[in-house]
């Protein structure tokens, strides 16, 4: 992955997740922002066009982002400090779930347990990779 997606993935997560005022944007109860209002307001922080926007939801290997089926708008799937409504429908887990983090973490995680933090929810999944 280039170094350009990168960088514009790491700026569209810090917005979508965490800051959207930083530029700004304004984001509804789901999380959604217009794809324009993103690329016309991160123009003097992280020059973004939509090819790369579209690039970036499109290789992202953890599926960070989603684009609305009409196209329009982008949110990010997971990872948000800030309060927003997925619509996520619970589920059954599987037997066995796995939470990828910092091995200088393992310690505190087992005296502590998985815990939120800043973040609205902890994020599991169904396989080590």
């Amino acid at each position: 992955m280039s170094n350009s997606i990168v960088a514009a993935s790491k700026f569209i997560s810090l917005v979508l997740r965490h800051r959207p005022e930083a530029i700004g944007l304004t984001l509804d109860a789901e999380g959604w922002a217009g794809i324009e209002a993103l690329i016309r307001l991160a123009q003097s922080h992280h020059p973004l066009t939509r090819a790369l926007i579209d690039e970036v939801a499109a290789t992202n290997d953890k599926r960070r982002f989603a684009i609305s089926e009409d196209g329009t708008r982008i949110r990010a799937r997971q990872g948000h400090s800030i309060e927003v409504e997925l619509g996520l429908a619970p589920v059954a887990p599987p037997e066995r779930l796995y939470h990828g983090t910092a091995t200088r973490s393992v310690e505190a995680i087992r005296r502590e347990g998985l815990r939120k933090r800043q973040r609205q929810h902890v994020h599991l999944s169904a396989d080590a990779a």
